[in-house]
This record gives structure tokens, C-alpha cells and sequence, in this order.
């Protein structure tokens, strides 16, 4: 039975974010890549992203769900047919279950009602396709590069043209082999038993706002279509129409107005983890709306690698740190895999953290496991603020070297 209430506390609505989003990491039951495709389900998906000077983002967000991941497990669950690359608020892992929920983009695009960043060359996209359809699954480097790069992207055209027919839903990724992509035929790819049929605006409406809910505990309008062009209209009938039904309920948390599934306020009688900690992505799903984690955990973000350096604060890719059911430091990080050494370039607290000794037990428990996820054995901590705290960490983090 739901509980109902009218408001939250800041710090009700910070845990059931939290719980929502499986953080700090659960234990979990079956075997680990079960645990793997678990956690993209319940999400909805997970962010990919190129940069690596700590294990990609894709790889850390669902490492933070599952203690077990192993970053062959994406690979695994897409040659079985269970998860599948395309877009989400950028490009990402989504579970083969949604698949039916990306055909509304995916027409829109095919029919030039919404347009994608590369330029339609149908006569190349015609010819790409039946190459791949009489040779089988080729990569963009298969084709011929001969062809002079244009465009903002600088992308070589049979490069545009297979990710204009993967846009459209012609072409889908059956794998990446050293991250780069390998295009079949969409027909190749899914399931044969999987529903394929175009939802409905009101099943569309209904899939966008019970799926973010369920991940994320509570949400507004503006987060729920976060960068999912032309769904505003659909997710507003949608909300209007489970609030009548009772599917959703609004509630305040501060100066907010959120909307929240009745049965997630069941979550507020579970225990959250707070001395466990959790090292972040700055991709993290947790975190990526960074208006919406100032709001609800106070914490201003702003991933400064695309900043120029003389004005970065605190450095070219700070992690933030989860712990005690609060964001409460970042920390500038390098994995030097060659030498086997995690930099820390900078640990950053934030002034409201005052169980330093209690914080410094925590992150060091962490970073074991943490330096092994990034193929390192030992740790280098190079700076950190407040800087009269630095003996105090260095010496908690004398345990970590390993072999």
C-alpha cells in the first residue's frame, strides 16, 4: 500500500533520488551480467562516452550498480540480443525491452521532421545499405576513405551516411570492435519475437514519464524531456492524464513542484547505505541534469575538460564523490595504465563536509576496488583542498599500493 504525502524534506527526497537510482551500490542477486542488464533496465540507459582517462563512462556508471560489472558485459548482452546503442538525451546503451519507444525518433528523422546533425545523401545511403546488406556487418573504415571529409564534423560522407541510416533505423551497431562501431541491418540485429509495432502518443507520453520516474524517484517536465526533441507536448498530455488516473502524484520538495509514483514513497522506509561511498562519472545518470542536482543535492557541477585551463577550478575531469547521501567532494583523476598509477590530481571537499577523518576512512575503502576497476595497483595523491589535510589522507592512503 502507497503511502501519501504532500511534501518531502530536502533530505527525503535526496535519499529517494538515491534508492531510485540503485546508489550507493546494492547488493544484487544472479549472476553478474544479470546484475548488468538489471541495472540498464531499470535506468533506461546508459551514457557512452569517448573520453578515457578513467574507464569510460558507460563502463563507471554501471560499475556503481553492480559491484560485479565487467566491462565485457555490454558486448555479451548486445551479440544476445538484450541491449542496443542508439539515442537517448545523447548516445547510449538502451535495453532491447524500450526498443519499440525509439521508432518515434527514429521516424521523425527518416521523415525530415526533425532534423540530425548530417546532411541527407540518399544515393549514398542507398548504396552503403545494400553493402552491407549483400557483405554482411562492416565498420566505417570498410568503406572507401578516398572521399573528402566535409561539414562542421569533418566526417568523411560514408561515415555521415551510415549514421544518417542508423539515425533512421535502417542500420543498427551489432558490436564495436576497439570502440568502433560495426552497422547492420536493423532487421539482423533485434529479436525476432520482439514487439516492433509504434506506440501510441499516449503510450509514448506514458513510457517517457513512468520510466524517468521509476529511475530517478521524482521528476519535473522539463527534466523528464531533457533533450528528447518534440516530446513536451506528448509528456505534458501525459502527466495530465496519470494524474487523473492516479498514477502519479505531484509533491514539494522546498520551492520545487515535483511528480513522483505513488509506490516509490515506499522507498523512504528503506535504509539508505550513507557510509558507503561512491567515486562518480561525471556521465552518471544521478548527475547529468546538473540544474537538477544543484536543486536537490545542492551541488554545483561543471565538468571542466571543455574549459580552457587557465580558467579551470577544479580540474580537467573531477569525479564527484557520493557519501553519507550527499555529494560531498570531487576529485581530478587520471588512471596512468602504463605505470599502473591513479593520479589524483586534486580532491576537492566541499565546505559543508566536516567528518573528514570519517570521509578519508570511506574513500579510501573505495579506491581500492576503484584503482583495480582502472587496471591500477597503486595511488598517488597530488593535491588537495583544504591543503591542511593532506598528511591526514596520505596516510590513510599508504594502505592502498598493491601488487
Amino acid at each position: 500500500m502507497s503511502l501519501k504525502k504532500e511534501s518531502l524534506s530536502v533530505r527525503e527526497a535526496q535519499k529517494l533520488v538515491l534508492l531510485s537510482q540503485r546508489l550507493p551500490t546494492q547488493k544484487v542477486v544472479g549472476s553478474a551480467q544479470e546484475a548488468t542488464l538489471s541495472a540498464i533496465e531499470h535506468l533506461g540507459y546508459v551514457q557512452i562516452d569517448t573520453i578515457s582517462v578513467i574507464e569510460r563512462a558507460h563502463h563507471h556508471t554501471l560499475y556503481n550498480r553492480n559491484s560485479r560489472y565487467k566491462s565485457a558485459h555490454i558486448q555479451e548482452l548486445i551479440a544476445d540480443k538484450k541491449v542496443f546503442e542508439y539515442w537517448a538525451h545523447a548516445a547510449s546503451y538502451l535495453p532491447m525491452t524500450d526498443y519499440r519507444f525509439t521508432l518515434p525518433r527514429k521516424q521523425a528523422i527518416a521523415s525530415g521532421k526533425q532534423k540530425h546533425w548530417y546532411k541527407r545523401d540518399t544515393k549514398l545511403m542507398k548504396s552503403v545499405a545494400e553493402r552491407i546488406k549483400a557483405e554482411g556487418p562492416l565498420m566505417a573504415k570498410d568503406f572507401d576513405k578516398k572521399g573528402k571529409k566535409h561539414g562542421e564534423w569533418k566526417t568523411a560522407p560514408t561515415k555521415q551516411a551510415l549514421e544518417n541510416l542508423f539515425m533512421e533505423g535502417e542500420l543498427m551497431i551489432s558490436k564495436r570492435v576497439n570502440f568502433h562501431k560495426v552497422y547492420d541491418l536493423t532487421e539482423r540485429v533485434l529479436p525476432s519475437s520482439l514487439n516492433t509495432t509504434t506506440p501510441t502518443n499516449d503510450e509514448y507520453g506514458r513510457f517517457l514519464v513512468k520510466k524517468y520516474l521509476q529511475a530517478n524517484g521524482l521528476g519535473k517536465l522539463t527534466e523528464m524531456t531533457y533533450l528528447i526533441k518534440k516530446t513536451k507536448p506528448l509528456v505534458t498530455q501525459a502527466l495530465k492524464n496519470m494524474l487523473a488516473d492516479g498514477e502519479i502524484e505531484q509533491i514539494r520538495v522546498a520551492d520545487n513542484e515535483y511528480y513522483i509514483l505513488p509506490e516509490s514513497l515506499e522507498l523512504l522506509s528503506k535504509p539508505l547505505a550513507r557510509k558507503k561511498l561512491n567515486i562518480l562519472s561525471p556521465f552518471d545518470n544521478l548527475l547529468i541534469q546538473r540544474k537538477r542536482t544543484s536543486d536537490i543535492f545542492e551541488f554545483d557541477y561543471l565538468l571542466e575538460c571543455y574549459v580552457p585551463q587557465q580558467k579551470r577550478k577544479f580540474g580537467y575531469f573531477t569525479l564527484p564523490i557520493l557519501w553519507d547521501g550527499k555529494l560531498v567532494a570531487r576529485m581530478d583523476s587520471k588512471a596512468d595504465r602504463k605505470e599502473k598509477v591513479l593520479n589524483i590530481n586534486q580532491l576537492t571537499l566541499e565546505p559543508g563536509l566536516r567528518k573528514t577523518e570519517a570521509f578519508a576512512d570511506a574513500l579510501t575503502k573505495e579506491l581500492q576496488p576503484f584503482m583495480k576497476f582502472n587496471e591500477c595497483n597503486s595511488v598517488v595523491l597530488h593535491g588537495i583542498e583544504p591543503p591542511s589535510l593532506k598528511f591526514e589522507f596520505l596516510r590513510k592512503f599508504q594502505s592502498l599500493d598493491f601488487q
